[in-house]
């Protein structure tokens, strides 16, 4: 049996969750709503994040990021293909890659100038 001591980051609130595994079963504890228990189930099994980052242009820097969270362990490789990029210039919302690196997530441009 292995317990954990997370804190919950679906939300504000921020609670202080207690996860235990037991074999295949998960229990969560601390938890204010059911977001809680989602968040500690998935940091338990495949902990995901959104990946923030910036593409250069020809006019500077633009700030981008994932559209949905990547597995924690492909932050790396996708910040490698963002950092691939060279853009003319991108505009808020433009999506500069497509489903990076099959993630089913794309990188969007956060800012415009």
């Amino acid at each position: 049996m292995e317990t954990r001591e997370l804190t919950c980051i679906m939300c504000p609130l921020g609670c202080s969750l207690r996860v235990t595994k037991d074999g295949d079963k998960i229990t969560v504890t601390g938890n204010n709503c059911q977001r809680g228990v989602v968040f500690a189930n998935e940091e338990l099994t495949c902990p995901k994040r959104i990946v923030t980052s910036s593409v250069k242009t020809e006019k500077g820097v633009k700030s981008c990021k994932t559209t949905v969270a990547v597995p924690k362990s492909m932050i790396f490789d996708v910040m490698k293909e963002i950092e691939k990029l060279r853009l003319k210039d991108a505009k808020f919302g433009e999506v500069v890659i497509k489903n990076v690196l099959n993630t089913g997530a794309d990188i969007v441009i956060t800012a415009n100038d």
